[in-house]
């Protein structure tokens, strides 16, 4: 039952002592043993003003302690191999870039921004341009680029990537402006890339961004969505037309050949004519001049020679020779085709055959004699 119920002893009240002496429990006296016990953990004194002060002077050497250690741990830190450090100094730059490697520096005085400079960032970029033909072409590109001097990357610029896109934009117009549309979009494409990398590096050089543009590639260049079916029309014709074009100069490369071919040869025929007439020429020159040497000195013998020569050419191309006597009714028939072969025999002799000859020769000089006279 309760201490406090009727009935109950004395002994039941909570507070009572031990001794029967019970009363409500000392506070000074429990704090006194809680310092006592503080003291002995942290070397205090034995009196009791004495603990208090070793209380306060060992938990205020312990604190400091801890913030050293806290401190030089806060204020240690890693660069990786592929970046460098700007540190800032009550919010000014320092000169020296932190290298690779474990390094401090005092927190709340010095802020460490951390740059990677070797990885490759890359931009992507769209929009139409204006070419310098009056033309929209859509372009896209993708610009890869690295942080080359940390120290102007974390400085110079505020927003360097927002920078970096507008000059992508600012150059990309301006090379694409100056070119037409043809060139833009087939052979083109690497020069518009080449000329975009040497412009933006200019733009990021004079910014002082720190960049270092690596390449330009574009990815695709054409004209807008609303009429690229037209263009392909456009393009088809083209196609077509270079087609044409190459099977005619095909066509022309097979027949000009042979024409020169032709030429070169009627030019080498005409040459061995003139040459052989020529030839034929001095030939018979040289033959009149040595006849005429031999004239000179035979008049009649060479005469005569030349006069049977001559009818023997004209009989050789003859079979039948009719031979008018003068003065007489006979025809005198010679069937040159027959006695030439031999063949011949049982018509006349070879004896009748001389002295018809001999008739013919007499009777052709006597004619010749005859004509001179009458000249005369």
């Amino acid at each position: 039952m309760a201490w406090n119920e009727p009935g109950g002893g004395k002994d039941n009240d909570p507070w009572g002592g031990r001794g029967g002496n019970q009363g409500p429990p000392d506070l000074d006296e429990a704090f006194r043993k809680l310092q006592n016990q503080l003291k002995g953990i942290f070397g205090g004194g034995s009196g009791s003003s004495g603990g208090t002060s070793g209380f306060s002077f060992g938990s205020l050497g312990l604190l400091l302690v801890v913030v050293v250690v806290a401190y030089v741990v806060w204020g240690t830190y890693t660069v990786d191999q592929q970046e460098r450090g700007v540190v800032f100094r009550f919010g000014k730059m320092q000169e020296e870039v932190v290298q690779p490697g474990l390094h401090w520096n005092p927190p709340l005085i010095d802020v460490v921004r951390k740059v990677n400079v070797t990885q490759v960032n890359t931009l992507p970029h769209k929009a139409l341009m204006l070419t310098k033909g009056e033309n929209i072409v859509d372009v896209s590109l993708n610009v890869q680029y690295v942080i080359e001097d940390p120290k102007k990357y974390a400085t110079e610029v505020k927003a360097p990537e927002e920078s970096l896109r507008q000059s992508t934009e600012s150059a990309l117009r301006h090379v694409v402006g100056s070119s037409l549309m043809d060139s833009v979009i087939t052979e083109g494409r690497a020069v518009l890339g080449q000329d975009v990398k040497t412009r933006l590096q200019s733009y990021m050089d004079r910014y002082g961004t720190g960049y270092r543009i690596s390449t330009v590639n574009v990815d695709n260049v054409g004209p807008p969505k609303q009429v690229q079916a037209a263009f392909d029309d456009v393009q088809k014709a083209k196609e077509d037309e270079v087609r044409v074009t190459n099977e005619a100069n095909a066509y022309a490369e097979s027949i000009i050949p042979e024409a020169r071919g032709e030429a070169q040869k009627q030019i080498e025929q005409a040459n061995a004519y003139r040459d052989q007439v020529i030839a034929r020429a001095k030939g018979d020159a040289n033959r009149f001049t040595a006849l005429l040497a031999e004239y000179n000195q035979a008049k009649t013998v060479t005469r005569d020679r030349l006069y049977l020569d001559a009818m023997e050419t004209i009989f050789s191309n003859s079979s039948k020779v009719m031979v008018d006597v003068e003065g007489g009714n006979n025809m005198l028939y010679l069937p040159l085709d027959r006695i030439g072969t031999g063949s011949g025999r049982d018509l006349v002799d070879q004896k009748s055959v001389s002295n018809i000859a001999d008739a013919i020769v007499r009777e052709v000089n006597n004619r010749v004699s005859s004509t001179r006279r009458d000249n005369r």
